[in-house]
């Protein structure tokens, strides 16, 4: 079954969903445009690794479960001859460890060179909490590429959490697209994104005077859905995680009712 929303599914940010979200958005964006990049260009996953511990805010959008649990006082039997102890109450809680995380990302090379040309990124959870190491390691990765001519995409299909570039001058929207180019700096491309409307055809840059490479995040979205089986695991009758609000609530309400889902 197709997802029932027009662009973007707000059932897919849950956090229990999102990392396969993420890892099959990854795939179905490279299938997307190896064809379009032959012969010169191929797109390749790779991975960006940074370490989290328990003090990091982001770990709960990685262990969502975290939490102190008590322990009931247990009392010990009480063998022949030796005095019976009362085993004192516990906490329990689960075992964290300082973890190295991965995240995937996009890299467009050359296929003679082997150079890095473009990178494309789809946005975690961790990459939008304020303090993360998981947007201390994004942000420092990007702009370490802005001082170079590697270009950089930037896909942000998350509603929840602070986006990388928070201005006036962006207009207010639910989804993001940003294209850095590598020349000319410092411009950048935005695709501001409402959750009523379809997802955009982008432009991916690539070096010099090539022409941009189309990207249809509608069909991308619409492959990852069907690919992913994400309707056998979503419960339409219940609010999305984050849920909606306001207008946008009554409208995916509606929506969902004449699809028979709610």
């Amino acid at each position: 079954m197709p997802s029932p929303f027009p662009g973007m599914d707000p059932y897919l940010e849950t956090p229990d969903l999102w990392p396969d979200v993420h890892h099959e958005l990854m795939h179905q964006i490279r299938a997307a445009l190896n064809p379009r990049l032959r012969p010169n260009y191929v797109a390749r996953v790779e991975l960006r690794v940074y370490k989290t511990d328990v003090d990091d805010p982001g770990r709960i959008a990685i262990v969502p479960d975290v939490r102190v649990e008590t322990a009931a006082r247990t009392r010990s039997r009480k063998p022949n001859g030796i005095t019976a102890l009362a085993i004192d109450e516990s906490l329990e809680l689960p075992l964290l460890l300082d973890d190295e995380i991965e995240e995937s990302y996009l890299a467009i090379k050359e296929r003679s060179t082997g150079a890095l040309v473009t990178i494309i990124e789809v946005m975690s959870p961790t990459n939008k909490i304020l303090g993360a190491e998981g947007r201390t390691s994004f942000l420092r990765k990007k702009r370490e590429v802005l001082k170079t001519e590697v270009n950089w995409v930037e896909i942000d299909l998350l509603r929840g959490g602070e986006p990388s570039v928070a201005r006036a001058s962006l207009r207010p929207c639910d989804y993001r697209v940003l294209v850095y180019r590598g020349h000319p700096r410092p411009r950048a491309r935005y695709w501001p994104i409402s959750i009523r409307n379809r997802l955009p055809v982008i432009a991916v840059p690539l070096r010099g005077k090539d022409p941009d490479v189309p990207l249809d995040l509608g069909a991308v979205l619409k492959a990852a859905y069907e690919n992913g089986a994400y309707d056998a695991s979503i419960d339409y009758s219940k609010p999305p995680d984050p849920p909606l609000r306001g207008n946008d609530a009554k409208w995916g309400r509606k929506l969902l009712r004449t699809k028979k889902l709610a």
